[in-house]
């Protein structure tokens, strides 16, 4: 039987993720002979956030190895996390021996097939004649998926969610035409309170039924609000452990659906929230410019990082920022060894309005232009310039010269 049509397009690569440099030395001759007009990058660690976007990004990727045994629980992360991030892209994990609880494990995580050593040519033409059984034509146009932006604070009440259901709001355009406010905060989330929204089923029940979600279903779960869609927290924490709701699963299913998904979620600590961070293209880190919110944001950034998310995947924006109170920016940025992507300022009248009206905050008030703004930042929109004169724009040429 002929190989996977890998070996006839010479544009085409793969990705191998293996930090066991054996395991690798094992494989590649096999991948080699077996597609040998495929380019290869190995890369002998498990990326960063950041990295891992910039790789899933490459032209013609078209399979992923990922060897999982070096640190499991890192690898499932990634796994989960490629899923989300490409889920048309097959992920082939690499074992020593035959574990079931791992292979399920994996699995579950968004893996399509794996390979038990000691590799044979055989067991890999098998491996991957059963996934090009199941993949699309190669003629279909790649599946657009949503940005995913998760708003987190650094430390509470810093007014993480009501950043997130303005900014879910001013993200929505000609060209993200579908949006998506989720609050994944299954314990303490607020978007219903401040938007005044009830609804009989919340996140809770999406992850219920993760692996049968459809659009009929999907429609019973959201609340179309204004031109967007609301998935709410449930009005009473839920019962039980945490453990077994698949966020990849969810979010997988969130960004084929919509063009933009805006993510409130608690603090960094737990395994849901780091899960949400780890998933997301970009991490918005809340926090104020008051002593004691940066301390707290400090030891989020050490939390995260310490978690293997990428710095370069977080956003650091400053809530409520007044250069009478707290530290100066200058300041801040040395406290949190990191440039601030955008400040807020306190509007304490606007935001206390809309949330009795259950409202965005209007446009025209100075938090409502801010966010706006962040996301103009966010998704490189550019506004038209407010139209000036003949004779002042020659005056600023003159100016210039």
């Amino acid at each position: 039987m002929p190989p996977l049509a890998l070996r006839s397009e010479r544009e085409r690569k793969i990705l191998l993720l293996c930090p066991n440099r054996e395991v690798a030395a094992q494989l590649l001759p096999l991948v080699s002979a077996h597609a040998p007009e495929t380019a290869i990058i190995p890369q002998y660690s498990y990326p960063p956030a950041g990295t891992l976007a910039r790789l899933l990004a490459t032209p013609g990727l078209q399979l992923c190895f990922l060897e999982v045994e070096s640190e499991r629980e890192t690898a499932l992360h990634l796994t989960a996390d490629i899923a989300a991030r490409q889920p048309g892209l097959p992920i082939v994990v690499l074992l020593s021996g035959n574990d079931p609880d791992l292979i399920l494990r994996c699995l579950r995580q968004g893996a399509s097939e794996f390979l038990i050593q000691p590799f044979t040519a055989d067991q890999l033409t098998a491996a991957l004649e059963k996934l090009h059984r199941f993949q699309p034509s190669g003629s279909q146009v790649p599946e657009k998926l949503a940005r995913l932006y998760c708003v987190m604070p650094g430390k509470g009440a810093c007014g993480a969610t009501s950043i997130a259901c303005n900014l879910a709001y001013r993200l929505k355009a000609p060209g993200n035409s579908k949006v998506l406010l989720a609050d994944l905060d299954p314990l303490t989330g607020t978007v219903a309170f401040l938007l005044k929204l009830k609804s009989s089923y919340s996140v809770v029940d999406a992850l219920a039924h993760v692996d049968r979600l459809d659009a009929d279903l999907w429609k019973v779960l959201v609340n179309p609000v204004s031109g967007i869609d609301i998935l709410l927290s449930p009005e009473d924490p839920p019962n039980g452990s945490s453990e077994d709701w698949d966020a990849a699963g969810l979010l997988r299913y969130c960004r084929r659906l919509y063009d933009v998904v805006v993510v409130d979620s608690g603090c960094a600590y737990g395994d849901w929230n780091l899960a949400l961070a780890r998933l997301a293209d970009e991490l918005l880190l809340v926090t104020t410019n008051e002593l004691p919110a940066l301390h707290a944001t400090q030891r989020t950034l050490a939390f995260l990082g310490g978690n293997g998310l990428d710095r370069s995947q977080i956003r650091l924006v400053v809530n409520r920022y007044s250069a009478d109170r707290g530290l100066a920016t200058p300041a801040i940025e040395e406290a949190l060894q990191g440039r601030i992507f955008h400040t807020l300022p306190s509007d304490y009248e606007a935001i206390q309005k809309a949330m009795m009206d259950g409202k965005p905050v209007p446009i025209a008030s100075r938090f409502g232009k801010s966010v706006a703004a962040l996301a103009d930042r966010l998704t490189g929109r550019q506004r038209p310039a407010k139209s000036a004169s003949l004779l002042s724009g020659l005056a600023s040429w003159f100016g210039r010269r």
